[in-house]
């Protein structure tokens, strides 16, 4: 099993969650062992402008859940080690890059080591 670290989906973040799946959902399997648990899926499409060479990129992310916590994020359908839910933040990072995604702002804001910055709008992937 993947050493993920999850917490518990703050009732905010479950609720941003549960209205963006309304538009872009996929039901996967029950997971072994819980009947009726089955997890969503919520892709989003952010355009991150990078500083200071103000260069834009697209970054797919895509959130699976429950109804007990964000299973797992991939970021350019690469899944992350680790991440951090602080109500509708998801904070995590990957290839040396800090990122925060706000689910109910749909904003991504991030960090490449101090040397490049990045702030964008994410919209719900279709």
């Amino acid at each position: 099993m993947n050493a993920v670290r999850c917490t518990l989906v703050a009732p905010m973040l479950w609720a941003t969650l549960a209205l963006a799946s309304a538009q872009a959902t996929a039901q996967i399997a029950d997971a072994p062992g819980r009947p009726g648990e089955g997890t969503q899926r919520v892709g989003l499409v952010c355009e991150a402008v990078y500083l200071p060479a103000r260069t834009p990129w697209l970054r797919g992310v895509e959130i699976a859940y429950d109804q007990q916590r964000v299973r797992s994020v991939h970021i350019d359908g690469i899944p992350v080690y680790t991440f951090t839910v602080q109500g509708t933040l998801i904070l995590t990072a990957l290839d040396n890059e800090r990122i925060q995604i706000d689910t109910a702002t749909l904003t991504w804001t991030s960090d490449f080591r101090g040397l490049a910055t990045a702030q964008g709008r994410c919209e719900r992937a279709r």
